[in-house]
């Protein structure tokens, strides 16, 4: 058994304690202990769990591992902090808020010998599997992806290209890697709306677009459009959802990986860090266009 700790009582990080708690059976999660959660509230017992304190996760040794579940601006110090523990971590996306800061961490990760899980439950759903089932094999000549949802506060889930790399991660793992080609943002602080809108190319110079716009009045949505050489698909497929909760399958993956004690699939770091370089970019042209 492998003591785990719980970081973050967000909603999130409830359910992070229910599925520990309630493993899947035969799963990898059966092997996992909860230990405890840290809050940086002060909060009474959740589900029978006394709260404990940061030091005392970073220094216990029956905790082996954690699981960070805080606002976005917070991850790259927490997971250094446990890394630097000597703890296997899993972390919400994105892992932090610069490419260079995520670099950072994954090398800590490989001098501690550490396992470092980038949790990601969009490419986990079951509309995102038959999308990319759909797009598999096709040519595409051109393609846009915009979402739409309410206001963010920046300060804690960092800029729009970070905050909403799981789009991102979406256009990376159906096209393969992509280069930018322009990207602008348009913001109306008062209102709480903004609009970032990025071209990039695919590696066979195809023009791709992702937008993402949030404001009070906008519903939280995903338009597509990808034109393929053989035909177009213009709306994400409607399919039941997975009986099995995305967080309980995010947290197997994890969990498989620390039975095995094994790294993170190159594939995937290198996924997961070509979307971060990416988000960097995007924020660098987008600053440019404003000073402009």
């Amino acid at each position: 058994m492998l003591g785990v700790v719980v970081v973050g009582i967000g909603v999130a990080g409830r359910v992070r304690i229910h599925d520990l708690l309630n493993p899947l059976p035969s799963s990898a999660v059966e092997k996992l202990k909860l230990m405890g959660f840290v809050s940086r509230r002060t909060l009474g017992n959740i589900e029978q769990l006394k709260p404990i304190t940061l030091d005392e996760a970073l220094q216990s040794d029956e905790i082996q591992a954690a699981i960070i579940s805080l606002e976005n601006q917070f991850h790259e110090e927490y997971v250094r902090k446990f890394l630097d523990a000597g703890k296997h971590v899993c972390v919400e996306y994105p892992m932090a808020l610069s490419a260079a800061a995520a670099h950072e961490l994954w090398d800590l990760a490989d001098i501690k010998g550490k396992v470092l899980h980038v949790e990601h439950i969009e490419l986990l759903t079951a509309e995102y599997k038959q999308l990319k089932q759909k797009v598999s094999g096709k040519e595409l000549m051109e393609g846009t992806l915009h979402f739409t949802g309410g206001p963010l506060d920046r300060q804690h889930t960092g800029f729009p290209a970070f905050s909403g790399i799981s789009r991102l991660s979406w256009l990376v793992d159906l096209f393969g890697e992509l280069t930018v080609k322009s990207a602008t943002l348009e913001e109306h602080q008062k209102e709480q709306y903004w609009k970032m809108t990025t071209h990039f190319y695919t590696k066979n110079s195809r023009p791709l677009i992702w937008i993402e716009e949030r404001g009070p009045s906008l519903k939280h949505k995903k338009h597509i459009n990808f034109q393929f050489k053989s035909d177009i698909l213009d709306h994400i497929p409607e399919v039941p959802k997975d009986p099995v909760g995305l967080f309980m399958q995010d947290l197997n993956l994890f969990a498989q990986k620390l039975a095995r004690q094994a790294p993170t699939e190159p594939s995937e770091k290198k996924r997961i860090l070509h979307c971060l370089g990416l988000a960097d970019e995007i924020r660098v042209f987008c600053e440019q266009n404003t000073r402009n």
